[in-house]
C-alpha cells in the first residue's frame, strides 16, 4: 500500500456522548469547506453518514472506557479522509465489518459503494484503535 500525504489536517476531541455524533459532522461540513471542498461534493454525503456511524459506534460502545473520542480530518489532492479513535482495547476487523449489523455493516457497505478504503489501526500499546477512512474527491 502506498502511503499518501494529506496536506490538510484538523482534530477535535470531544465526550464520548450523542451529542458528539453532530458535532463531529458539523466540524466536518466546516473543516472540509475551510479546505475548498465543496459541500454539495459527491463524496461529501457519504462521508458525512460514515463519520456519523464510527462516532455513534464509539459512543454505544466505548464510552464506559473512553470517556473521549478523537476524531482527525484530513484531505489533499484527490482523497478526502478521516479516523475516529478510541481508547477501548477491543480491535476492529474490518473485515467483519460487512458481515456485521448495523452501524460497521453501513460503514462497510459505504465506503466499498463510493470506492474507499478502511483501516484499522491499534494504538501501540493496544489500549485502543483508529479507524480511518479514505474516500476519492
Amino acid at each position: 500500500m502506498q502511503h499518501v500525504t494529506l496536506p490538510h489536517r484538523h482534530v477535535l476531541t470531544c465526550p464520548a456522548i450523542p451529542a458528539s455524533v453532530p458535532l463531529a459532522r458539523r466540524e466536518a461540513e466546516m473543516t472540509y469547506a475551510a479546505w475548498g471542498i465543496n459541500p454539495g461534493h459527491r463524496s461529501v454525503g457519504p462521508a458525512l453518514l460514515v463519520l456519523s456511524e464510527l462516532v455513534t459506534n464509539s459512543v454505544r460502545h466505548a464510552a464506559p472506557v473512553s470517556p473521549q473520542l478523537t476524531v482527525i480530518y484530513a484531505a489533499g489532492g484527490d482523497t478526502l479522509a478521516f479516523a475516529v479513535h478510541d481508547r477501548h482495547p477491543r480491535q476492529l476487523d474490518p473485515l467483519c465489518f460487512p458481515q456485521s449489523s448495523g452501524g460497521l455493516a453501513t460503514v462497510a457497505e459505504v465506503t466499498a459503494d463510493w470506492g474507499g478504503t478502511w483501516t484499522v489501526r491499534p494504538d501501540a500499546d493496544g489500549g485502543g484503535k483508529s479507524v480511518w477512512i479514505t474516500l476519492p474527491l
